[in-house]
């Protein structure tokens, strides 16, 4: 789609405008304009208005503003159509409740916990580079490369939503044979419109999710564990609804954004050789590396609230009752916090980057994100010399995600990284 298309486009919320790259030079022109964008009835029936700018973002989101989650946090819902689970789950809830729950559910998404699970996710990550290592190169991947070893793997398809979906079920205590049970549903639930999950639309993958907690339920009641589903079990202020959805919750929010955030781990690398040998050079940079990759990679989309009162947001008067949305992934290449923003650069301090979200309801998650991307850059570090695209990324039609549908590379394995894979 063309610039030209773009600047006659309506309806922020069509999905079919984050299917291609031209939705970075959108967000440029937006950006540069500095204003609020409003989107008439389409995807959502209401109508929202729109924000692009890091400042106008974080004004929104921020814990003094004047904007609720509980009618809903996606586009679709408002005042007037709110999000069913509003009041109920994390994140859709304020004040006291969302208080209580945060009580229960931090703990088990905080950093002391991804500090115990390290040496699980370290496991995860070695295995999965072993396995991508000894399949070779799969059938249509490219010629050789320099190195001793090539694969040519699909990291979206096949890489991507292995590591997050093995940390978040550990977290709810879901056995691993799971998994890819856990990993397709969750992939139709964000997968909207997309070819490839048409056979199940998000609304069946919910209720397939809710039914397969039901049986975590009453398994827990007999045989509690030291997992998430225990712990929301003993305790009194939660009935079984609130329970399962907000296990829907974490098990979404766990893995569908941190699944595009390692894929795009694999994308970065191959766009920016330098930074391999910069980080093999200075491990300390690791850190460093992961936050310019989150905000570079910038996976959730959008956030939306609906005004509390009459306020004023990028210098639009806003009335009372009325959604906006956030969009991250432009706030984190505006070029007036972020020099050069489509460049990956280890050089950048401070990286106030939004990719997760700002205020009351920055995402609890952060830490166990955090701590799989440096797992996992760690060990590419060690075991490669390079990656390759064998081909442009392809993204997702949704505008909840900025969703890798294919990223196939090369990966150029170092010869002293043989055993240790």
């Amino acid at each position: 789609m063309t610039n030209a298309a773009f600047h006659d486009v309506t309806d922020l919320g069509n999905p079919h405008l984050y299917a291609t790259t031209e939705r970075y030079r959108m967000w440029e022109k937006l950006i540069a304009e500095g204003r609020a964008v409003w989107s008439p009835p389409g995807t959502s029936p209401g109508g929202f208005w729109s924000v692009f700018s890091h400042q106008a973002c974080s004004e929104l989101l921020a814990p003094n503003s004047h904007f609720t989650s509980e009618y809903g946090m996606m586009i679709g819902f408002d005042r007037a159509r709110p999000d069913k689970a509003g009041g109920t789950m994390l994140v859709a809830s304020e004040g006291k409740r969302h208080n209580q729950l945060r009580r229960l559910i931090a703990p088990f998404l905080s950093r002391t916990s991804a500090q115990n699970l390290s040496a699980f996710i370290r496991q995860e990550v070695a295995d999965i580079l072993r396995e991508l290592r000894e399949g070779g190169p799969p059938r249509g991947a490219g010629a050789a490369s320099d190195g001793p070893t090539v694969t040519g793997p699909d990291i979206a398809a096949h890489v991507g939503s292995r590591l997050p979906a093995a940390v978040v079920c550990e977290l709810l205590g879901i056995p691993e044979s799971d998994r890819g049970l856990i990993v397709s549903l969750t992939n139709h639930a964000f997968g909207g419109t997309e070819p490839a999950f048409a056979d199940m639309s998000p609304s069946e993958a919910h209720s397939q999710i809710l039914s397969y907690f039901v049986d975590v339920i009453v398994s827990r009641r007999n045989d509690p564990g030291a997992d998430l589903v225990t712990a929301l079990l003993a305790d009194e202020s939660m009935n079984v609804r609130e329970i399962l959805l907000n296990c829907d919750n974490v098990l979404i929010g766990g893995n569908e954004t941190t699944r595009h955030a390692v894929t795009g781990c694999f994308h970065a690398l191959a766009q920016s050789p330098a930074i391999l040998p910069a980080l093999r050079a200075d491990p300390a940079l690791i850190p460093v590396a992961v936050e310019e990759i989150l905000r570079w990679v910038s996976p959730a989309m959008h956030v939306l609230r609906v005004s509390t009162q009459r306020t004023v947001v990028a210098d639009r008067d806003i009335d009372e009752g009325v959604a906006v949305v956030a969009w991250l992934p432009a706030a984190n290449r505006d070029p007036t916090v972020f020099p050069s923003p489509g460049e990956l650069r280890l050089d950048r301090h401070p990286n106030r980057h939004l990719a997760f979200g700002h205020g009351l309801h920055h995402c609890l998650g952060a830490a166990l994100a955090r701590a799989e991307l440096t797992a996992l850059l760690d060990a590419l570090v060690n075991s490669l010399d390079g990656v390759e695209l064998l081909a442009e990324p392809q993204w997702m039609s949704v505008n909840q995600v900025q969703g890798y549908r294919n990223l196939p590379v090369v990966l150029h394995w170092r010869e002293s990284s043989a055993q240790s894979c």
